[in-house]
């Protein structure tokens, strides 16, 4: 019989454990999700406030808001997708790191 110094304590292979981690990612990235999109939304009812009929003095400036939003959340979802394969949650980590992928080449995407 194994002596209870030797039984380690299996870290994250308790469902409940990762079901509530899961859900906390999911949380935490849902919001980071609303606030960009809120942020954008804004951005995109300043430049609605136009007069019909008149036109621009100029080239409109470059509009960085997306690259950014987009940016600051995908570098969120990859930090959180490190820690979780750091703790060994290897499936929920490589969602985030696919999930990382998909929103860099939007960011990309969106580069003026």
């Amino acid at each position: 019989m194994p002596e209870p110094a030797d039984e380690r304590p299996s870290a994250g292979k308790d469902p409940l454990t990762a079901g509530l981690l899961l859900f906390l990612v999911l949380v935490a990235d849902v919001g980071a999700v609303l606030l960009v999109a809120i942020v954008l939304a804004v951005r995109g009812l300043g430049r609605t406030d136009t007069i019909p009929g008149q036109t621009a003095a100029g080239a409109p400036p470059v509009d960085w808001g997306p690259v950014l939003g987009y940016g600051a959340l995908a570098l969120t979802v990859a930090i959180t997708a490190l820690l979780l394969l750091r703790i060994g949650h290897l499936v929920i980590g490589s969602v985030q790191l696919t999930l990382f992928a998909f929103l860099t080449v939007h960011a990309l995407g969106s580069w003026p």
